[in-house]
């Protein structure tokens, strides 16, 4: 069973179709008992930096995702503003996020040609093999909307990169945690490929 976080931010039913069309017995759930009894955990998420960390805070869900990931160490996937809250911080604002990993976000900047915030359909360079990436077309393209991407203080948890006005990344990893700057629950395909690959992990 893959479980949804609920914790007031994120698409949660755009997520969780596409997680049934890749096959997969999924339930939206903000109780900590579910959390702890899944056996996947899905972290979506949508907004601002201190709002969502804020929510998650408030949820009463902190310590379940905490044990579930660093001391269950089942596997869990960030999107979105659920991939950057693994980190540290973000000039976003000034909450703390979840510290899992060893990175913080940073604004784009903007210019005539690069508005922000970057939204539309952007390719990936897988740069190290991960799971979550099996069976994934080399053409893959992802659908991306923000204004804050990814800076990893390790480049060994970056496992695919992206190109707007920088070079970002795109996707993370760590042992059992992973986190996507794109949302692969509107990528139609190729978002169908990755969700499948997490739902066999």
């Amino acid at each position: 069973m893959i479980v949804i976080a609920n914790y007031g931010v994120g698409n949660l039913y755009s997520v969780k179709n596409m997680l049934k069309k890749a096959g997969a017995s999924v339930k939206i759930s903000a109780d900590p008992s579910d959390i702890l009894s899944a056996d996947k955990l899905l972290l979506p998420g949508v907004g601002n930096y201190d709002y969502g960390m804020q929510m998650l805070n408030k949820s009463g869900l902190r310590e379940a995702i905490d044990k579930f990931a660093l001391d269950y160490k089942r596997p869990i996937l960030g999107i979105c503003l659920g991939a950057q809250i693994l980190g540290k911080k973000s000039e976003e604002g000034t909450e703390k996020g979840l510290g899992w990993l060893d990175f913080e976000c940073l604004k784009f900047k903007s210019s005539d040609k690069f508005k922000i915030p970057n939204m539309g359909w952007r390719s990936i360079k897988v740069i190290k093999d991960s799971l979550i990436f099996n069976n994934l077309d080399e053409k893959a393209r992802f659908y991306f909307v923000h204004s804050y991407y990814i800076k990893c203080n390790e480049s060994k948890n970056i496992i695919s990169t992206s190109e707007y006005s920088i070079n970002f990344c795109s996707a993370v990893n760590s042992n059992n945690i992973w986190g996507t700057q794109f949302h692969p629950e509107k990528s139609l395909r190729y978002g169908l490929s990755l969700m499948k690959s997490f739902a066999n992990l």
